[in-house]
Parts: C-alpha cells; sequence; structure tokens
C-alpha cells in the first residue's frame, strides 16, 4: 500500500473548531497503519490560510492517493482543497464521510434533488466513498478502484458489523496535535470517544434517516470501550470523556457499559468525567443512577422544541412530558443537562417559538443550543420535498409545510449552526419568513440566556498557518504528522 495523505478540511462555520477532532478521518488513518501502511494527516481544523498549508503539504508529501472527509457545511472548503490539489498535479482524489453518504442515499433512493450534489462530488473526486471508510478504503486505494465504494450496503463486506466495529482500530490520534483541541468536562480536560453507531429513529430533520451506516445500530463491547477510555489515560492523561454516540441509552448494553464504568473508578480510585447524548423517552430513574455512578455529570439531549405541535410534526416521538420528566429525571441524579433546541421546523409560528422559549425558562436547563433547521440530502426533510418553481416544500401529516430554496453546499456553509449574530436561514414556513426564524432565534437565545444566567456563547478565531514556517522545515506538527508504519506493497 503506498503513502496516503488524509485531509481534515477546516469547520469555519464553526464559532470554535479546535473542540472535537475528526474521529472518522482518524479511524480510517488507524486503519491504513493497521494494514501496514504510512499515512499522513493533514488538521486543517482553525486555520484561516488552509490553502496555503494545502500547497506546502503536496511540495513535500510522497502520496500520491489524498483522501478527505467531508461534511456537508465543510464543502465549500472541501472545493478548495480540492482544486489546489488538482493544481499541484496528478492525485488521486478519495473523498468520504456524512456527505457523500448522504448525497449518495439521496441518490440511490431516485431523489433528483440530489443530482447536483452527486455531480459535483463526481466532477471533484477520482473515487467517493459512501458508509464506513475503514474497510471501504483498501477497495478505494487500489489499483483500478471503482469510482464509487458503496459501503453504505450493509450486504457489502465493507459494511461494519457490530462484531467488525468492535475489532477495528482505534482512531490514529497520534497523527494530530490533541493538545490543541481545548474541551472541558467540569474543568477537567476532555476529549472524545465513539461507543456505538448509528440512531435508529425518523426524525423528518435529521439527515442519515434514509442510509443504513446512520441508521443501523452498532455497538462496541464494554470491554474494548475501557480499554480505550485506559489508552486514552495513559497516552494523553485525560480523565475527560465525551461520549459522541448519537443516543447512548438506545444500546441494550448500556447499563452493563455504566457498571463497567463504575467499577474502573472504584478499582483505580481514579473518578472520570463523562458527557453523552441521550434520547429522552428512552430514559429512565435507573439509567440516570447509573450514568452518574459511572462518572457522567452531563448529559446532552435534542428536545428540539416545547411545542406540542412541533414535536409531532417532526415525528419527534417524544412529548413535552417526556422531555419534563427527562429533565427531572436527570436532575434527580445529579446530572447537569444540555438542551438541544431548534426553530424553523414545518408549522413553526411565533407561537411555537415562545412555547419552545417558554419550555426552556420552565425546565431552567444548565445550558443550551438553539439553531435553525435546513435540510440535509438523506433527511425527509430534504429527500421527500416536492418542487414547484424553484422552491422546495415539505409536508407533516398534519398538512404544515416547510418550505426551502435549494442550496448549493460547494459555495454554501452559513446555513449551519454559525457564528452567534451571523446566522443565516434557507427556510421558512407558511407564518414565519427566514429573516423572521433568524430574528425569533437571536431573541430566544439573548432572553433565554440572560434570564436563567448563563453565558453567551464566545468565539475563538482562527490562526493562520505562516508560509515562512513550512519553507523553513516541516509543516508544524499541529497541523501534518506522519505515521513511522512502513509502506508496504497493495
Amino acid at each position: 500500500m503506498s503513502p496516503v495523505a488524509l485531509i481534515i478540511p477546516p469547520s469555519a462555520f464553526l464559532a470554535d473548531e479546535r473542540v472535537f477532532v475528526s474521529l472518522g478521518a482518524l479511524k480510517v488513518a488507524g486503519a491504513i497503519e493497521a494494514r501496514g501502511g504510512a499515512v499522513e494527516v493533514l488538521d486543517l481544523s482553525g486555520i484561516a490560510n488552509y490553502e496555503e498549508a494545502i500547497t506546502d503539504c503536496l511540495s513535500r508529501t510522497a502520496a500520491r492517493a489524498i483522501g478527505i472527509t467531508a461534511t456537508t457545511p465543510q464543502m465549500p472548503a472541501v472545493t478548495r482543497i480540492v482544486a489546489r490539489i488538482r493544481e499541484a498535479g496528478a492525485y488521486r482524489v478519495i473523498i468520504g464521510g456524512p456527505h457523500p453518504t448522504l448525497v449518495h442515499a439521496s441518490m440511490a433512493r431516485g431523489r433528483r434533488r440530489a443530482l447536483r450534489a452527486w455531480n459535483q462530488l463526481r466532477s471533484m473526486a477520482d473515487v467517493i466513498v459512501a458508509g464506513d471508510g475503514e474497510e471501504a478504503i483498501e477497495v478505494a486505494l487500489a489499483p483500478e478502484p471503482p469510482s464509487v465504494v458503496n459501503a453504505d450496503d450493509p450486504k457489502a463486506p465493507w459494511f461494519l458489523s457490530s462484531a467488525q466495529l468492535d475489532k477495528s482500530p482505534w482512531p490514529a490520534r497520534h497523527l494530530v496535535d490533541l493538545a490543541s483541541y481545548q474541551y472541558t468536562i467540569d474543568e477537567e480536560p476532555a476529549t472524545s470517544l465513539i461507543a456505538q453507531l448509528g440512531c435508529p429513529f425518523g426524525c423528518n430533520f435529521c439527515g442519515g434517516r434514509y442510509s443504513p451506516v446512520l441508521r443501523r445500530v452498532r455497538m462496541r463491547s464494554t470491554d474494548s470501550i475501557l480499554r480505550e477510555i485506559e489508552h486514552l489515560r495513559s497516552a494523553y492523561g485525560y480523565r475527560g470523556i465525551m461520549f459522541y454516540d448519537d443516543e447512548l441509552n438506545v444500546s441494550r448494553t448500556m447499563l452493563e457499559l455504566m457498571r463497567g464504568l463504575a467499577a474502573r473508578q472504584e478499582r483505580t480510585g481514579e473518578a472520570l468525567r463523562l458527557r453523552g447524548f441521550i434520547k429522552a423517552e428512552l430514559f429512565t430513574e435507573e439509567q440516570a443512577r447509573a450514568m452518574y455512578e459511572a462518572g457522567f455529570r452531563w448529559i446532552l439531549t435534542g428536545f428540539e422544541s416545547g411545542s406540542p405541535r412541533i414535536l409531532r410534526n417532526i415525528e419527534k416521538r417524544a412529548s413535552v412530558e417526556d422531555n419534563d420528566r427527562c429533565m427531572g429525571l436527570a436532575r434527580g441524579a445529579g446530572l447537569k443537562v444540555k438542551a438541544l433546541m431548534s426553530i424553523g421546523h414545518a408549522g413553526e409560528t411565533e407561537e411555537t417559538v415562545a412555547e419552545t422559549r417558554a419550555w426552556l425558562l420552565r425546565v431552567q436547563p444548565d445550558d443550551f443550543d438553539c439553531t435553525v433547521i435546513t435540510p440535509y440530502p438523506g433527511a425527509p426533510y430534504y429527500d421527500d420535498a416536492s418542487e414547484d418553481d424553484g422552491i422546495w416544500s415539505f409536508s407533516t401529516k398534519s398538512g404544515d409545510r416547510l418550505y426551502s430554496h435549494e442550496v448549493d453546499y460547494s459555495t454554501t456553509a452559513e446555513f449551519y449552526k454559525g457564528v452567534p449574530g451571523d446566522y443565516v436561514s434557507h427556510v421558512w414556513t407558511d407564518a414565519l419568513t427566514a429573516p423572521d426564524l433568524v430574528r425569533l432565534r437571536d431573541e430566544l437565545e439573548a432572553e433565554v440566556r440572560s434570564r436563567l444566567g448563563l453565558p453567551h456563547n464566545t468565539c475563538r478565531a482562527a490562526i493562520r498557518y505562516e508560509h515562512s514556517m513550512g519553507q523553513s522545515g516541516p509543516l508544524p506538527s499541529s497541523l501534518y504528522r506522519k505515521s513511522q508504519a512502513p509502506a508496504v506493497s497493495a
């Protein structure tokens, strides 16, 4: 296997890019190393002038194949990165990650809306990987690879089963500057870990509802997870862990994992500080107590709305009463809660936004996040919308509708989350225009944070890669690292 360069693109749409490292890209790097291959990682998270770093990297790499991971909001940066690569010479460009997976799933269902995004990918990449990358990368690096490797098909050998996931290499975190990522849980430095994959639910706004790799739950064993935690402690000193699973409590082995974590603390005498996502209507008192005993101090939950109408329209399956109960159980167990909220759903009105604001003020979460929704490829809001004179509309079972313009993902990223004060909405409802939604979101955030005494979100500015640093020697190790594994022929 010849040397491979993997690129983690910047995410300029985020308020702070150096919070969680891209574990998907590092899992692929770990799989390459496990096969005896040499891999380089260029981590451009938080780098303002990333195109200069790309040019310097290409001037010194021995790799002729370059893999790029891409979420949908990263696509404008990915487009510019690929242009730089093409200018530099003949490289095999492989694009994988959530965006190609979601677009491919939409295409597979015959959705013509995804055609533009798919054609953009086909024009940029020599090989597109949809789905799991750990096994698919070997096919993408073959002497004569297919143009598309479909690892999003459960029947394909590249689709990871739970057993394969359990045995697959851990993320190659040594190939990035982990210390430059700053995140804490109750003031304890922390990093992220993925214990399981997939969410089985069908919320209308959520991407991947038609993609098996994102819809099917695949679980690692408790032993595998505990060993990775021990590795993070011994190799990097972390006692804080963010479980970046969709929802921990969709796993039938959740309580077993919690008991294992608690036993580790009792055995070592060392407390962990943990954080993770849970599904509100599945949350129980037993789960809450077990999470606290395991070391969890925070949970995050996608409550989404305080309006019964909106919760029904998005097919959340959780009611306001379920969400109230979840908050009470967490508080009773000593867990802090971050409420993840969104507005701009089908049927949204000033009244439903007011219900969300009132719910937050009533239950008083320890933190919250409120975003304007966007239709992603692979989400029902996107895939199941119909087009009329350039406007796409999605209809719920109640008849409420959500409208959107087509978004060019190769140039537009501000639709996702965003820096406070810079939100842009590409959706609207029968009652609210796109500017109305941005205004209401900003007003909700300001009022709730002020009345609950919560700090306002802040930004950490992107740093500049100094070109002279690259010219005088190796690229800074915070950006660019090579594995020590020898290259072997495929």
